[in-house]
């Protein structure tokens, strides 16, 4: 599939098309169409040569987190990185959102959270990014005192942002990527 989108987007005849009557070729210009034109030759033929591994999908299930409530998975694993879908507040018991404000919310999200990278082979401590997505921004810093708390030392790249509104109108939702604690092995 990419070899064939790569090949029609580099048709020289898609680059060198002139739009008006070209002028007279200078040597200069023969020189630059002809190294174009090699290199897309020379690019056409390094793209046929790659050969992608095949992709293994894990999919990640636990009963300790809140089972997926539509037609995604808790998380998934390619090539040791745990991709952890955005966790709400959610107990994983009654399958309700647990009572309370912004830090009870964001607890409960965290754990749960942490509950399904144990689950797919990581931690919290090897969490690479996280989308922080609010209902008010104005909740910022009592999330942020929950998620520092639990995450200690370790500082993952973040995004925070203000939403219009989240699934069963919580007020935080938490995804992250992290790797597998097995591929720093070695």
């Amino acid at each position: 599939m990419l070899r064939n989108a790569v090949s029609i987007a580099l048709r020289p005849s898609i680059f060198l098309r002139p739009t008006t009557a070209p002028p007279p070729a200078s040597n200069a210009t023969n020189t630059a169409i002809n190294n174009s034109s090699n290199f897309i030759s020379f690019f056409r033929r390094a793209m046929s040569e790659i050969v992608l591994p095949d992709l293994k999908i894990g999919f990640v299930a636990t009963k300790d987190a809140p089972a997926a409530i539509g037609p995604y998975s808790q998380a998934t694993v390619v090539h040791n990185t745990v991709y952890c879908s955005g966790q709400i507040a959610f107990d994983p018991a009654t399958m309700e959102i647990v009572k309370g404000g912004i830090e009870v919310q964001t607890q409960r999200v965290l754990d749960n959270m942490e509950a399904v990278l144990l689950e797919a082979g990581s931690d919290l401590n090897h969490v690479v990014k996280t989308n922080v997505f609010l209902k008010n921004m104005d909740d910022f810093a009592a999330m942020n005192g929950v998620y520092s708390a639990k995450f200690g030392d370790h500082r993952p790249a973040r995004a925070a942002v203000e939403v219009a509104r989240l699934p069963r109108d919580v007020d935080v939702e938490i995804e992250c990527i992290a790797v597998t604690i097995e591929s720093l092995k070695g």
